[in-house]
């Protein structure tokens, strides 16, 4: 399936993330992933008459996202181009260009745009009828703070899923903290040069427009709500549920923003490529499920089948990004693989720059591929959780020739 696809090299963004309530809380998903992807579009000389689909994940539905894709992809000036949308939470950033994959492989499309986008700010509160309950009464949620705090199969919240895995594995709150700390510095080295890294695939300073996208309402810098992390302040905290080891310092933080790459056959990769002597090619994925409340622990399996099906080892691998919203998931992986973990994640990952939920795996894949383009090329993989104790990972090969 993946032999028959490219991603043309520069052809992908992310915007900033922003720490929820922030910069990006009064914009409308569907219709800021449709301006951002415009804009970008055009940066590139890119006709949008050049997709037939579309390929949209989110997870936090907005105000009308009931017509998805097709309203996405009108937006953006694609209006002939159709296509599925898709939630799989944090595995979206895979699972959406996986199924674009899939869209030409099978013969319905030749160019996708894979786009992901969600608002943590402002979620839904939402009531469901129950004409039958006594005296008709529903029920309600807030769509964004109840699905952290309560997976409906087993009654537990996201961080307690990191809390089974510590107790299971002896994973001390020292030992997250010394991760944190690591993974604070490398992503300082993205910020380096006035943000030199993250400059390859994000405009900076970013332009937020108003809630009618009709002019800028502030220019951000980059990513904003995070959090400086020093061995003294982690020292400091305490876990946040009693007798546990995860602290806030430990874990990342809801955010906004939304990320987007173009899938296509290969001759129409290297006619779109802002650099036509870099291949990107998709190798392999893989998917698995840990045991109800194990959700760290299920981003191993997910590797392992990736790397299984593309016939490869760890050792294979000349980058590692994991999404890691705990600090315990890249220490279970690491133990798990028998691999660094001071050498995963260089230039940032989820756990200091944030989670918007579906288009954090897809900004770490499009890391990713820049670190192998400055590495020269080679094979990647990116590897992450999703709620439901499941997980995606994606094998990429770069070649600089």
């Amino acid at each position: 399936m993946f032999d028959q696809v490219e991603i043309p090299y520069g052809c992908y963004w992310s915007t900033p993330f922003v720490r929820w309530q922030g910069a990006l809380q009064h914009l409308h998903a569907i219709k800021f992933a449709a301006h951002v992807a415009s804009r970008e579009l055009e940066r590139r000389n890119i006709d949008p008459k050049i997709f037939d689909a579309g390929v949209l994940g989110m997870s936090v539905y907005q105000h009308q996202s009931f017509y998805g894709t097709p309203w996405f992809m009108g937006l953006l000036g694609a209006p002939q181009a159709p296509g599925p949308t898709l939630s799989q939470v944090c595995a979206s950033g895979v699972r959406a260009p996986v199924l674009a994959a899939m869209e030409i492989a099978s013969g319905l499309a030749q160019t996708v745009l894979a786009a992901t986008t969600d608002r943590c700010s402002n979620g839904p509160h939402t009531y469901y009828p129950g004409p039958k309950a006594p005296g008709g009464t529903g029920v309600s949620e807030d769509v964004v703070i109840d699905s952290f705090q309560c997976d409906p199969l087993g009654g537990h919240s996201m961080l307690q899923t990191a809390e089974n895995v510590a107790a299971k594995h002896s994973i001390s709150t020292a030992e997250q903290h010394d991760v944190v700390l690591r993974r604070y510095a490398q992503y300082e080295d993205a910020l380096a040069d006035d943000h030199a890294f993250q400059k390859r695939y994000m405009d900076l300073p970013f332009a937020v427009p108003d809630p009618r996208f009709r002019k800028t309402a502030e220019e951000i810098d980059g990513d904003q709500g995070i959090f400086v992390s020093t061995a003294e302040g982690l020292a400091k905290l305490k876990p946040v549920v009693e007798g546990g080891t995860v602290t806030f310092g430990g874990q990342t933080h809801p955010a906004d923003g939304n990320a987007a790459m173009i899938i296509t056959r290969r001759d129409q990769a290297r006619e779109l490529a802002t650099d036509k002597s870099v291949r990107i090619r998709i190798l392999s994925a893989g998917q698995t499920r840990a045991a109800l409340g194990y959700m760290p622990e299920a981003p191993h399996g997910a590797a392992l089948a990736a790397l299984n099906q593309a016939d490869l080892s760890w050792k294979d691998m000349a980058a590692i990004k994991t999404h890691n919203p705990f600090a315990v998931n890249d220490i279970i992986l690491a133990r798990e693989a028998g691999i660094s973990l001071d050498d995963m994640n260089n230039f940032g990952c989820s756990l200091i720059w944030g989670h918007p939920q579906a288009p954090t795996g897809m900004r770490l894949i499009i890391e990713l591929i820049e670190e192998l383009v400055l590495r020269g090329g080679g094979r990647g993989l990116f590897t992450g959780c999703a709620a439901g104790d499941t997980a995606m990972a994606l094998v990429l090969s770069v070649d600089n020739s």
